[in-house]
């Protein structure tokens, strides 16, 4: 796994960009496909979408190529600065990295991260699609943020569980297996391996 700054970056870069279309594509139409649906006269999500003239945030209604970017920045951000070296610590507080079986350490980091990341952009989103219309209550948002930890948490828990981080895992050891195999082999051996 990743193994310098760098890898960690790439790491992270792989996990936000499954994990924010994800979340976008769960938010729109798993949540609240049928209120908006209902609510735009529509018969598919992305019809209701462009009725209202894009997705509702910040108080006013933006494009989902822009949600998924807002959405990304926050969260690729929050991942490098907290999620990642966090839940490395609390994972070792529990298990040895170096005893324990590299998949139960992997899955400890994997539940660690869950455990820091849904709350915390649960609370981002719920400044992000506040209803600034009807005016602002901090209970509101409270209620609004505790809603989508509820909604967020199974969704997030089994997601990375089961997709999101074998699939990172996946092409994270696809790019750097081959990078680490020109690395150490001479040209005269890559002509080998590659012929």
């Amino acid at each position: 796994m990743p193994q310098n700054k760098f890898q960690k970056m790439i790491f992270a870069f792989i996990t936000v960009v499954i994990t924010v279309h994800a979340y976008v594509f769960y938010s729109l139409y798993v949540v609240n496909g049928n209120t908006l649906m209902e609510i735009n006269g529509a018969v598919s999500v992305i019809e209701a979408i462009g009725k209202q003239g894009g997705v509702y945030m910040f108080g006013t209604h933006l494009p989902i190529w822009a949600v998924v970017i807002i959405e990304f920045a926050f969260a690729f951000s929050l991942e490098n600065i907290v999620g990642s070296p966090l839940s490395f610590k609390l994972a070792s507080k529990v298990f040895s990295p170096n005893s324990t079986h590299p998949v139960l350490f992997e899955t400890a980091i994997i539940c660690a991260t869950v455990g820091i990341m849904c709350p915390a952009m649960s609370l981002i989103a719920a400044f992000l699609y506040y209803p600034y219309y009807a005016g602002f209550s901090l209970v509101s948002l409270l209620a609004q943020w505790l809603k989508l930890v509820c909604l967020n948490f199974p969704f997030a828990f089994f997601t990375q569980l089961f997709f999101i981080q074998p699939a990172v895992r996946t092409i994270f050891k696809a790019i750097f297996a081959r990078r680490k195999v020109e690395v150490e082999n001479t040209p005269e051996e890559l002509l080998e391996v590659r012929g």
